[in-house]
């Protein structure tokens, strides 16, 4: 390798490179980020360093791999906010997708030696290379998951990968964005190699450099055919016959991203590489320009990041470890907290009325972890280490060296009060104490404490193990330095944080009941109850409103209605019940329906078999001769919950836009599509909502009236945002 190629590459940003008899390595490392990212400058780097490679008659090889513990993550997603055009997101993927299209016709053999994850971009690049070795390290993770983000794989994803592990497989990664381990990995023939460290990998590149002197890709050899056939093979045309179908069937076209995987696949599939890559960079084009990636790509992507750089933590405080954690209550919420801190290498005190219920909260992480090692995602000495980390227990004694205690007992008040008494007796001054009420006022729980500052609320989701968020609540003492430590240690056991202040139902609960609300509603207004359930999966939602009402129990639903009219009684406020109050009341207390805990709800729930509508429900609210339209139910069910997150973002309920839109996507899965309850009224325009809210308002009731915030930032010409 000539020495001048060695120092044109070294000049570039980015990259580094030494040779070895003519094998050149070069090292991606952007010294200004974490990890690598295909961003500002690489696409030219990238190009100058290919035309160093390619140009130099002494270079024999090349080796791509990383100075970071991952390889390159992907695209910096940032820099679509700024595309308007069709033929700017074009000409974006464009440049990079010709210097890869290059180096894989060079000739030479090019050897991707991926250090760790590689997604998106990061795969694609990889992808474009004659081989690809990865390290078997826990973290490692390969995919291509644009379609998260509304967006296609734009670097040549759609093209080569069905070419290397054909369409059906290609087809399942990319549109689920599935995340492979390296032997998965390999299985399918995604790569190539595992190594078991990096000198391994390097050594492994070289030989199959040495032992490959002119590489080509399979795709550029005469006579290629795409592995399990093409797009016209019998096989395949079933798929694409049954895939948009399938597809429509889980995404109810709210996702146009996977409609565009499924047609640059088969398209690609029909002409040669180089007609399909221009294919893709058109597809691409469509998906970047669409709302629904406007709209996740701000939320998912630009809030989300600004969340978890502490964008709602308090300035002022050092980062703080938490080191050991108390929870009181071993039942499901409880059992699940202590699987995730444990998980995250921090010692818990699992404590319960009796040591029974104590060690069946203990053994709620061991089924987790069972179920993990048979799976081949954890090992009997993982699952063991976690375990020894932790101890049920009866005493409150064992809660002395706790930093923070974390209280997930039922929603009663003095019960929650008796807890609170009897570990503030014990632990030290410094430690936080925190109550997982998803309901109940934080301000009124902290008055049974002696050190309501160090009082806060940490509102956990259940399955605690598969849910992303945690709310955190302000209560109107609770001082800073405890935020600070309660966001810390959220982001410590790897969930994303938000920040509320104290009301009734908080944030997440008082909005997600509106939801399930507004389905029942419908249901007594004669509503078919087979249309509501339709409504709320075509609007998006994860799940129906009253298969969710049944999930989260109507007799909960109703004892937190009694319990908010009794207490705003208390308080000498109006009282109001919502239009389901009596519905629910009819089906808990006439009929003995509690939801799916007692098998019986507005569904029934066989022994065997799936679940279906309770047909008694067409006798209790007979359907009405003049059924509204789909939309018409789609706007109730939207609309109810973007309203009432407006209300609580104008009553100061919630901090930011940033954790109102998080919140709503994380936490009781509001249609990501729409980017957030907030960013769904933004992307409808403000004046839009507002005419159709009042529409719904003068037939439906005072509910849909459009929230006071909403006509002032309409009369201003202003948006919803953080800036």
């Amino acid at each position: 390798m000539s020495t001048n190629s060695i120092d044109a590459i070294n000049a570039l940003n980015h990259f580094s490179a030494e040779s070895d008899n003519g094998i050149i390595t070069v090292t991606i490392d952007q010294s200004d980020r974490k990890m690598n990212v295909i961003g500002d400058g690489f696409t030219d780097a990238f190009a100058m360093m290919t035309d160093s490679f390619i140009n130099d008659e002494a270079a024999k090889g090349l080796i791509l791999t990383s100075a970071k513990e991952t390889f390159v993550v992907g695209a910096d997603i940032d820099q679509l906010a700024n595309i308007d055009t069709a033929e700017q997101a074009f000409e974006l993927v464009e440049d990079l997708k010709g210097s890869l299209r290059k180096l894989e016709t060079s000739g030479k053999p090019v050897v991707a030696a991926m250090t760790g994850t590689a997604l998106g971009g990061g795969l694609e690049l990889a992808l474009a290379c004659h081989y690809r070795i990865a390290i078997d390290a826990p973290k490692t993770k390969l995919g291509l998951p644009e379609v998260k983000l509304g967006l296609l794989p734009g670097g040549g994803g759609t093209q080569r990968l069905p070419r290397l592990v054909g369409i059906q497989a290609a087809l399942e990664l990319m549109t689920q964005g599935k995340e492979l381990r390296p032997d998965a990995a390999k299985d399918i023939g995604l790569i190539d190699a595992i190594a078991t460290d990096q000198a391994d990998m390097l050594q492994q590149a070289k030989d199959w450099i040495k032992a490959n002197p002119e590489a080509q890709q399979p795709w550029d050899k005469k006579g290629f055919k795409i592995p399990g056939g093409d797009s016209n093979h019998p096989k395949n045309v079933q798929v694409f016959s049954v895939a948009p179908a399938m597809a429509n069937q889980k995404s109810h076209g709210n996702y146009p991203a996977i409609t565009h995987i499924l047609s640059s696949v088969f398209e690609g599939g029909l002409v040669d590489i180089d007609t399909g890559l221009e294919l893709e960079s058109r597809y691409f084009a469509a998906c970047v320009l669409s709302a629904e990636s406007k709209n996740m790509i701000n939320t998912l992507w630009t809030q989300l990041n600004s969340i978890k750089k502490g964008q709602s933590r308090p300035d002022g405080f050092e980062r703080y470890k938490t080191k050991k954690v108390g929870i009181l209550g071993a039942g499901m919420m409880g059992a699940g907290i202590a699987y995730v801190t444990a998980k995250a290498g921090i010692e818990v005190v699992l404590l319960d009325t009796d040591l029974a219920g104590a060690e069946k909260g203990k053994d709620y992480s061991a089924t987790i972890l069972d179920k993990a090692i048979s799976r081949q995602r954890a090992t009997a000495e993982k699952k063991q280490a976690l375990l020894n980390r932790i101890t049920p227990t009866v005493s409150y004694d064992d809660l002395a060296d706790c930093d923070l205690v974390i209280e997930a007992v039922f929603e009663n008040r003095e019960i929650k009060a008796k807890c609170i008494q009897q570990s503030e007796a014990v632990i030290a001054e410094s430690a936080v104490y925190a109550s997982n009420t998803s309901t109940l006022p934080i301000t009124g729980l902290a008055q049974a404490s002696t050190r309501p500052k160090q009082f806060i609320g940490l509102h956990f989701f259940s399955p605690v193990d598969k849910m992303p968020l945690v709310e955190i609540i302000m209560g109107e003492q609770t001082d800073d330095a405890t935020l600070a430590k309660a966001f810390d240690y959220v982001l410590q056991i790897g969930k994303t944080p938000i920040v509320v202040n104290d009301s009734r139902g908080f944030y997440t609960s008082r909005v997600f009941s509106t939801y399930v609300s507004e389905g029942v509603a419908m249901l007594g207004e004669g509503v078919h109850p087979r249309s509501i359930e339709v409504a709320g999966l075509k609007a998006g939602m994860p799940m129906p409103p009253l298969a969710l009402q049944d999930e989260v129990s109507l007799s909960l639903a109703l004892h937190v209605s009694e319990q908010q009219q009794l207490d705003m009684a208390a308080e000498g406020k109006p009282v109001s019940v919502r239009p389901s109050y009596e519905i629910l009341k009819t089906l808990v207390k006439a009929h003995n329906r509690e939801g799916k805990k007692n098998g019986k709800g507005f569904y029934e729930y066989p022994d065997e078999g799936d679940k279906y509508l309770w047909p008694e429900l067409l006798n209790l609210y007979p359907p009405s001769a003049q059924q509204p339209s789909q939309q018409e139910l789609i706007d109730r069910l939207m609309f109810i919950q973007a309203n009432e997150s407006a209300k609580c973002y104008q009553e100061n309920v919630v901090r930011s836009v940033a954790d109102a839109n998080i919140g709503a996507i994380f936490g009781w899965g509001f249609a990501p599509h729409h980017g957030g309850t907030l960013q769904f009224i933004n992307a409808m325009g403000l004046e839009a909502f507002i005419a159709r809210s009042r529409e719904l308002a003068e037939q439906y009731g005072e509910r849909f009236q459009p929230a006071q915030i909403v006509l002032d930032m309409a009369a201003k010409g202003e948006v919803f945002s953080d800036d």
